[in-house]
């Protein structure tokens, strides 16, 4: 399997670039393709990792489709050799990244949920005791398990970091009946996901997920709970209290902050060994969230 970082597909129309899917457009679909490109701090990296794609697109269908239960999806068709017959001379690019989604107007708000305390929210907590407008117990260690799940919803910003949002200033924006549906769907989605994912020795700490509307439905979006939106920590080797081992990027972070790059310039290119271990680990993660040896 070759590795994919840009792509261009003949006769179909480029809706996005983003930093690791590409969009196109056709009919009242959408094609999303993706690529084995890795951001990191607001900033793709020049470094490809070989098999990121085909794992990103295939965790996002296993939960597309364990989830339905809970609220529709965008989801269409993940199966190549169901595609309309002028993308099928595409295989080679689209084979196992690929789906073919609904044509679905976003919601600009990104649905963090939270079930452990870690990352930006332990930052806020550590200085407030609060994250947003959410109070939380005073002693918190870093990367304990909260005493319920919250929601603590960002701005969704084409480039650049997203933006904290209190959830009283969601409600000013989105509207508090849009707001309080989002925030039950999140909740209920991270809860079921993450019950099943302990069974396979894997904690979710936390997880963002993107909604939308057609039709006047609000249904699923984007990517779910992959290694990208999510933080997947080993349950074998959890202890509150300390940073902890993972199968999602943060690997890649810590490696950038161990170098002398600012990350204001162009990140460098990762060392092979990087490379190879952080395919490893989104190959792991893959593996233990489906219970499915990875194959290509």
């Amino acid at each position: 399997m070759k590795v994919i970082g840009d792509v261009e597909i003949e006769g179909l129309e480029k809706l996005r670039s983003g930093k690791v899917r590409e969009m196109f457009s056709f009919d009242d679909r959408i094609l999303i393709v993706t690529t084995d490109r890795i951001s990191a701090f607001d900033f793709i990296l020049p470094s490809l990792i070989p098999f990121k794609g085909t794992v990103l697109n295939r965790i996002s269908v296993f939960w597309f489709n364990y989830l339905k239960d809970i609220i529709g999806n965008h989801l269409i068709e993940a199966d190549v050799r169901k595609f309309p017959k002028f993308l099928k001379k595409h295989k080679d690019i689209l084979s196992n990244r690929s789906v073919i989604v609904k044509r679905v107007k976003i919601y600009p708000i990104e649905c963090v949920v939270r079930g452990y305390i870690t990352g930006s929210g332990w930052e806020e907590y550590k200085k407030s005791g609060m994250i947003g407008d959410l109070k939380l117990p005073q002693n918190l260690s870093k990367c304990e398990r909260l005493p319920e799940v919250i929601f603590t919803p960002t701005t969704k910003e084409i480039s650049g970091h997203d933006m904290a949002l209190t959830i009283n200033k969601a409600k000013k924006i989105f509207g508090a009946e849009v707001v309080n549906f989002l925030r039950e769907k999140s909740i209920e989605l991270y809860l079921k996901a993450s019950e099943y994912a302990m069974r396979q020795g894997i904690i979710i700490a936390d997880t963002k997920f993107e909604f939308g509307t057609i039709d006047e439905e609000v249904i699923l979006a984007d990517e779910v709970l992959t290694p990208d939106s999510s933080r997947f920590w080993p349950l074998e080797e959890y202890k509150t209290g300390r940073e902890q081992k993972s199968f999602d990027k943060q690997y890649v972070r810590d490696y950038l902050l161990s170098t002398e790059w600012d990350r204001k310039s162009t990140p460098p290119e990762l060392p092979p060994e990087v490379i190879k271990k952080t395919s490893k680990k989104y190959i792991d993660a893959y593996e233990k969230i489906t219970g499915e040896k990875f194959k290509i």
